[in-house]
């Protein structure tokens, strides 16, 4: 087996055992309920579902590595056009991140400048619009700008499949249930 064939074997196991972490030890120790809560004979979602689902798809790539990648022939070297790639995507993530988390407050207190008496966001996080603007605009950036980034350019094409795609993850996630909160909410 050459250094590059196991560099995917690497990875797969790293996120293979990464995933078995987060699902069997992290959530667990981290949330307050489980994957559903039934409570008086209804059913909710629980706080350890979405990051379960999410540990069980980081699970199912590793193990694809692991399996099927492995001996691939043309395993890509690292390099560092391959590290500011990957150090790009990082960076846009964060930015997504930190846009998701601080946009609501952000326009919040915007509108707060032509108020009397200020809104407080977290008295908003629960209702339309307040409830989405974080996640928008923090959701639009990240999908526009990962497909800006692999197509080498902004294009109008890019925001619209992020808008789309936003609003799609809203209207799954958010419009079905009414106690569930699109990240950050919760933590704001």
């Amino acid at each position: 087996m050459s250094h590059d064939s196991r560099s995917n074997l690497i990875l797969g196991i790293c996120f293979a055992a990464f995933a078995l972490l987060l699902i069997f030890i992290w959530i667990p120790f981290d949330t307050d309920t489980g994957l559903i809560e039934k409570v008086r004979r209804q059913i909710t979602i629980g706080d350890a579902l979405a990051p379960t689902v999410a540990g069980i798809f980081l699970l199912l790539g590793g193990l694809i590595l692991i399996l099927f990648e492995r001996n691939a022939p043309d395993q890509p070297e690292v390099d560092p056009v391959n590290l500011g790639f990957m150090a790009v995507v990082f960076v846009l993530l964060a930015a997504s991140f930190l846009v998701m988390r601080y946009g609501g407050p952000a326009v919040v207190a915007l509108v707060n400048l032509s108020r009397e008496t200020p809104l407080e966001y977290r008295l908003l996080r629960d209702s339309a619009p307040w409830k989405y603007t974080g996640f928008f605009f923090g959701g639009t950036l990240m999908i526009g700008g990962l497909i800006s980034l692999v197509e080498g350019r902004i294009t109008l094409r890019a925001v619209l499949i992020g808008i789309v795609a936003v609003l799609a993850m809203i209207a799954v996630y958010d419009l079905p249930f009414d106690d569930l909160l699109l990240p950050p909410n919760g933590d704001v």
